[in-house]
């Protein structure tokens, strides 16, 4: 069976054709996405990125079963998904998908977190928390029980994200430059040579669209002062801890005890650390894999799934 996965993240987007479960895929890069002060245009993105598949692969596409979507955003900057799933048909069609079939492509969009989750469980149930500029984490059995816990966005939770660590980050910096707690100069030492005098930073993130984007850039920082610095340290197992928490409040009955933690954020050792302790003390039955795959596996996984049947609709998560 052949399918077409397409993830669209925050600033760009990935597209992969394969030929089965068994065989690898064949990816590409996609359309780039424009951040705007309503957020990201996942319905322009997605079109664009099928006209990239079938210039990619002008003869596949007429072979391809099922497209599998996965979008950030999805679930909050799109007002009719039934209008979206329409035009991305139409779309397809015109371009030549399935056309071999003589058959209308089936088409499935999902939310970020479901691909991710697909990829990093192979499909199996159980949770996965996100760590990347935001957070989210997300419960499932694969097929048709979903529950999601944060993704609040940065002002309001991404508990353990990018976001969050950077705006820790830089209070704590902005309490040393007050003199509160000078055990913090190490922070203010990085965040000045990353964004410059103090002063300038409320005009630097108030005013930007990519504000979360800006404070995550931070997070580097942060991570790269965990080992020696205390305050730095904290932070990132704070973030671990929190991220813990949300993974398991994402297991509620019917979902297997399983959890994996996916993200750029994972790459740090403290927050890793902390999030594996935390789970083991929390629920010492919950076994805690390494992710199997990426979202855009996820995306051919969803893209399976709804051509067989073994995937059902939800709002919020899953339109087909």
């Amino acid at each position: 069976m052949r399918v077409l996965g397409i993830d669209i993240g925050g600033s760009g987007s990935r597209l992969a054709l394969r030929e089965s479960s068994t065989e690898p895929r064949d990816e590409r890069e996609g359309p780039a996405t424009r951040i705007t002060a309503a957020g990201a245009a996942v319905d322009a993105v997605a079109l664009a990125a099928l006209r990239t598949a079938a210039e990619a692969w002008p003869t596949q596409i007429r072979e391809v079963s099922a497209i599998g979507i996965g979008a950030s955003g999805l679930g909050t900057l799109v007002a009719d998904h039934a209008k979206l799933l329409t035009g991305l048909r139409d779309e397809a069609r015109t371009l030549g998908f399935s056309a071999s079939f003589a058959a209308e492509p089936t088409v499935v969009m999902a939310i970020d977190a479901v691909t991710a989750h697909l990829g990093a469980l192979d499909g199996a149930s159980g949770a996965i928390v996100a760590l990347g500029t935001g957070a989210i984490a997300l419960g499932g059995d694969g097929h048709a029980l979903w529950h999601r816990v944060d993704g609040w966005g940065h002002l309001l939770g991404d508990r353990g994200g990018g976001a969050e660590i950077g705006m820790q980050g830089l209070r704590a910096a902005l309490r040393a430059f007050d003199g509160i707690d000078p055990a913090n100069t190490a922070l203010l030492t990085a965040a000045r040579a990353r964004f410059g005098e103090p002063a300038a930073w409320p005009g630097l993130l108030y005013t930007r669209d990519d504000r979360a984007g800006v404070l995550a850039s931070f997070a580097a920082d942060v991570a790269a002062l965990g080992a020696h610095d205390a305050v730095a340290h904290e932070i990132l197992a704070t973030a671990g801890a929190d991220a813990a928490r949300s993974a398991i409040a994402a297991l509620v009955p019917g979902i297997a005890p399983r959890i994996a933690l996916t993200g750029g954020i994972a790459r740090s050792s403290i927050v890793t650390g902390s999030f594996a302790d935390t789970v083991t003390a929390l629920r010492p039955d919950v076994a805690q894999v390494s992710p199997a795959g990426d979202p855009l596996h996820g995306a051919l996984l969803l893209a399976e799934r709804a051509a067989t049947g073994a995937l059902e609709a939800r709002p919020d998560y899953v339109w087909i």
